[in-house]
């Protein structure tokens, strides 16, 4: 399959009237997938409406087919066609985040979206992204986009055109090339048809801002335990893992230190993902700087370019420092933690 590359300007006025918009659009009401940019990942749009759709998209990124995705839209009154009743909490959520990295998971109508799509749930997790390329896409289209993240499923999410076109290049129909995203981790998944709100996957927007304007929510289990079962996408499986193995480390920069020169002795190229602060505290075959830690959302607009370029070097382990649950950490360490297959060494 050729799959076309499409570069455009961000700040185009009427993007949807834009020619490369257009043909993509065009490509997805034929229900073939394109990959196009969001504010926080890019991600693999298909027409939520069409099995055939839905089926390229768990078939390029090789995902397991129980695992459910996020319905793209970009309006609300795109809901009434497939979500039955919006919860108080869910309105006010909207009002105050979308468009953004939020999705809320809502009742949905039966025999309106691809049960591919939904994994056959009852419910229906949706989003309205705030970039003006999806935005343009998703409207042009006309139609409910479902989009998990574009890549080969288990990989680091793209962040950038370029992750795409490495992983897809030839089984997917298109990619609209609009830069760099912004937040770099995926949108929080909250489910609003429970009574409190529960959140399903950390992201963009933290707990304390969703708390902020809705009052106590609470999390699930599975996020902390992993034998639960989880109920969001991104949190099943192993994902965001580069080639070689990733190790947490719970300790000081001596400890992490020791570690690698263990690994050095063993004749392994060992690679270590630490931040601006102390990228100068180590000695290793790759030493990347993924952001800074005093501000934790450079970290996660970094954090998954940077564990893509240990798979540049052929790095064979990498050993990573941990970063507080707080705030947009809580996302980052959920992240490093499925990257690592929750494997951590404490000092």
């Amino acid at each position: 399959m050729k799959t076309h590359v499409w570069s455009v300007d961000n700040f185009v006025d009427k993007l949807e009237s834009y020619p490369q918009i257009t043909q993509a659009a065009t490509l997805l009401k034929n229900n073939e997938v394109v990959a196009f940019p969001t504010e926080t990942v890019y991600g693999l749009g298909g027409n939520a409406e069409s099995d055939e759709a839905v089926a390229k998209i768990f078939g390029a990124k090789g995902r397991p087919a129980d695992n459910p995705l996020i319905i793209h839209i970009a309006e609300t009154a795109q809901l009434e066609a497939f979500t039955s009743g919006i919860p108080q909490s869910a309105a006010i959520l909207m009002e105050t985040f979308w468009p953004g990295p939020l999705t809320i998971v809502l009742k949905k109508k039966e025999g309106k979206l691809s049960e591919l799509a939904t994994a056959g749930l009852s419910t229906v997790a949706v989003r309205m992204p705030a970039h003006p390329l999806a935005l343009a896409l998703i409207k042009q289209s006309g139609l409910p986009i479902a989009a998990p993240s574009a890549n080969v499923s288990g990989k680091p999410s793209p962040t950038l055109a370029r992750h795409v076109e490495e992983d897809l290049t030839g089984k997917i129909a298109g990619i609209v090339d609009g830069g760099p995203t912004g937040v770099g981790l995926e949108s929080t998944v909250i489910d609003c048809t429970e009574v409190v709100p529960v959140i399903l996957r950390p992201g963009g927007i933290t707990k304390e801002q969703i708390e902020e304007v809705i009052g106590k929510v609470s999390v699930d289990p599975a996020l902390k335990n992993a034998e639960a079962t989880p109920k969001s996408p991104g949190m099943k499986y192993r994902h965001y893992a580069p080639n070689a193995p990733l190790f947490l480390v719970n300790g000081s920069h001596a400890f992490l230190q020791k570690l690698v020169t263990e690994q050095q002795a063993e004749g392994k190229k060992v690679g270590i993902l630490t931040t601006e602060e102390a990228v100068h505290d180590y000695q290793a075959d790759l030493i990347l700087a993924c952001g800074q830690r005093n501000k934790l959302e450079t970290v996660a607009t970094s954090l998954y370019d940077t564990l893509r370029s240990f798979n540049d070097a052929e790095i064979d382990v990498i050993f990573s420092e941990i970063f507080p649950e707080e705030g947009v950490g809580q996302a980052i360490m959920n992240r490093l933690s499925k990257a690592a297959a929750n494997q951590v060494i404490t000092e």
